[in-house]
């Protein structure tokens, strides 16, 4: 079975649109990129730093694009893309003592689409 082994942080870019991202790289430290499809029945419908860049995108449909490593999009170091993905929640406080604070979201739908150009 083919396997990878990252040596760096992946590379996060997150925002409302393609062109307006924000890099948040350096808060991030996995990054889990699954390809799903469902059936839907015929009439569903497809649907600081952190806080403040996040809290923004609630509700909203955003874009966000993950790379294993800086650098050009390549078959090497393809880049994810979700377009018009909806970011339907976002937990205010994840804490314990002594632990580093995080944000774990999930965003449902939109367009993926694989860069390796």
């Amino acid at each position: 079975m083919p396997t990878s082994t990252y040596l760096s942080n992946p590379v996060v870019l997150i925002g409302a649109s393609s062109a307006a991202t924000t890099d948040i790289t350096d808060q991030v430290s996995a990054v889990t990129v699954n390809y799903v499809v469902e059936a839907l029945e015929d009439t569903a419908f497809a649907s600081s730093e952190s806080y403040a860049l996040l809290s923004v995108l609630v509700g909203t449909k955003c874009y966000i694009k993950v790379t294993p490593a800086a650098g050009a999009n390549t078959a090497t170091n393809p880049g994810f893309e979700l377009t018009n993905t909806f970011l339907s929640a976002l937990p205010v406080v994840n804490a314990n003592l002594g632990e580093l604070s995080t944000y774990d979201i999930e965003l449902v739908g939109g367009s993926y689409t694989v860069d390796v150009t």
